[in-house]
């Protein structure tokens, strides 16, 4: 099963931003993976640059054609996609609570194809030494600072 690695970064937040996913074919190692999809965007925030790297996740896995997982630290994008966004769009785009739904135009783009591809999208928590975590961290703040 291919293993996708996620993370965004942006410095300072709300800043120029960089995300990236890096693949893993087995149980991650140090020193090991491959960055398939990167990018850097100017006035950025985190939670944006996470969910760049998850659609970008998506797409990787489904190009592949295989058994695939995305690993993620973000917990904000996994209750997005597994928990939130099926409610918010049964009441059009609206939060059950006041307020508004914060970077509206991602979520529905992020959740059209979390719906279509149905990955398996799992929590990791970040700066743990996770090897696959810290290789997305520093591709992603790689990417952020290279497009600087």
């Amino acid at each position: 099963m291919n293993l996708y690695y996620t993370d965004g970064s942006a410095n300072p937040n709300p800043g120029r931003g960089g995300w990236a996913v890096v693949l893993f074919t087995d149980k991650p190692k140090a020193g090991e993976g491959e960055v398939v999809a990167s990018g850097a965007v100017n006035n950025a925030t985190n939670i944006r640059m996470e969910g760049y790297a998850l659609g970008a996740a998506i797409k990787e896995g489904e190009a592949a054609g295989k058994p695939y997982k995305i690993i993620t630290d973000s917990q904000f994008w996994c209750n997005v996609l597994t928990k939130w966004a099926p409610g918010w769009e049964k009441r059009g785009w609206k939060k059950a609570t006041s307020g508004e739904i914060q970077n509206l135009d991602l979520v529905q783009k992020l959740y059209e194809l979390y719906k279509q591809a149905k990955p398996q999208v799992e929590w990791t928590r970040g700066h743990v030494g996770d090897p696959g975590n810290e290789a997305a961290d520093e591709a992603a703040n790689r990417a952020r600072q290279q497009a600087a």
